[in-house]
């Protein structure tokens, strides 16, 4: 003769298991958050970095494709026409051609946001660029770009741009870039913290 079986009762957690889960869970996201945050710094710096090198590297190329000179700067408008003022403080970028002699047409090739949160993130560098139509970077005192902005070199002739996070932050926690243009045109990025050697290779000059 079969005997029934006594019921199974399922084993939950108990108050003690469930409070002790929860005390390691928030340890660990209180440990990861800080991380976290940096990780979303520099994620923003490398947007920025990333978009600045890119729209440098088209007002190169569209130089070269035009065969006249062309102007990368920044600015403060969000529209794309050839009105646009530039600003060394802007979030935004353009590139356009440059009027050579009275009555030349100007072309808005290009214009874009620098990065997805630009309130976040600083760059420090010269206002507008020049190339020529073979892609090398020339200076030019009347860009057409506003009341006293021009497009200079250095002695070396290259221009340089530091990225950074802009405001409070934890000290050593973040990591700027930096965007070199060479008088050649040549558009690279690379770390400021770091020497350039055959060791580091992402170091800069």
């Amino acid at each position: 003769m079969l005997t029934a079986l006594p019921p199974r009762h399922g084993r939950g957690f108990t108050l003690v298991e469930l409070v002790v889960t929860i005390a390691l869970l928030s340890l660990l996201l209180g440990l990861a958050a800080p991380k976290f945050s940096v990780w979303v710094r520099n994620a923003r710096v490398r947007t920025a970095a990333d978009s600045l090198a890119n729209g440098i590297r088209i007002a190169q190329g569209e130089a070269v494709r035009r065969n006249r000179q062309v102007v990368f700067f920044f600015t403060d408008s969000t529209s794309c026409d050839t009105t646009l003022t530039a600003s060394g403080t802007g979030s935004f970028f353009a590139v356009r051609t440059v009027a050579l002699t009275s009555g030349d047409t100007v072309e808005a090739v290009k214009c874009g946001l620098l990065a997805d949160a630009a309130s976040t993130v600083s760059i420090s560098g010269a206002t507008a660029v020049c190339f020529n139509s073979m892609g090398r970077q020339i200076a030019n005192a009347t860009p057409g770009l506003g009341s006293g902005v021009t497009c200079t070199l250095d002695a070396t002739g290259t221009s340089t741009f530091n990225v950074a996070t802009s405001g409070t932050s934890v000290a050593g926690s973040d990591r700027p870039l930096r965007v070199l243009v060479a008088l050649s045109g040549q558009v690279r990025q690379c770390d400021p913290a770091r020497t350039q050697s055959s060791t580091a290779l992402d170091g800069c000059p």
